[in-house]
């Protein structure tokens, strides 16, 4: 189920369905980087403007599921204009910063970006440009990334099913709405 918080700016409803924090896992494979699973924490937060704070941290599995070491941090800003076009600013831990553009899909919550603009430091490794899609299927958020360099065409890279979670001030509130629940639990779905 979406939630549209009360405080949220009003611009932001049609990307309700991304705000809590959602953790998961998925696949990193591209030419030059050892394959491997990985786990990841998004968090899409808000403050009562018209942005969406965007925050993901992932790390390299091993055979276990066990974390082995960082895999890729990025932070951002997520807006959305009356004509559903989406606009990210996101900077990368490895010294890149981006300017995506895209839309929310008509009737689904699904949405397609494209790198506009990017910027690397020195000290970054090659790229040129990606795309994203992101999507929320049966209470889900998943997502695939594709990614170009000089040298590799664009293709995908990543991709991740994550699963939202509740914090305790969250656990906490549902159980003040709750209010009295018969003893059994039966009735309540009568």
């Amino acid at each position: 189920m979406i939630e549209i918080p009360s405080d949220l700016h009003p611009d932001l409803v049609p990307l309700a369905f991304l705000l809590g924090n959602w953790v998961g896992a998925g696949v990193s494979d591209f030419p030059g980087a050892e394959k491997c699973n990985f786990g990841q924490e998004v968090t899409f937060s808000h403050d009562g403007r018209d942005f969406l704070e965007y925050t993901s941290h992932s790390w390299v599995l091993d055979a276990e599921g066990n974390k082995v070491s960082p895999l890729e941090s990025e932070t951002g800003y997520w807006r959305i204009d009356k004509e559903r076009k989406v606009e990210v600013v996101m900077a990368r831990d490895q010294g890149v910063i981006e300017i995506w553009y895209g839309e929310l899909a008509d009737k689904k919550p699904q949405i397609d970006l494209v790198t506009d603009a990017v910027a690397r430091t020195a000290a970054s490794g090659p790229y040129s440009g990606g795309k994203r899609l992101y999507g929320y299927v049966n209470s889900d958020l998943m997502w695939v990334g594709e990614k170009a360099t000089p040298e590799v065409e664009l293709r995908p890279y990543m991709s991740a099913h994550l699963k939202k979670t509740v914090t305790p001030e969250e656990v906490e509130a549902m159980a003040k709405s709750l209010g009295d629940l018969p003893d059994d639990g039966i009735a309540f779905f009568k």
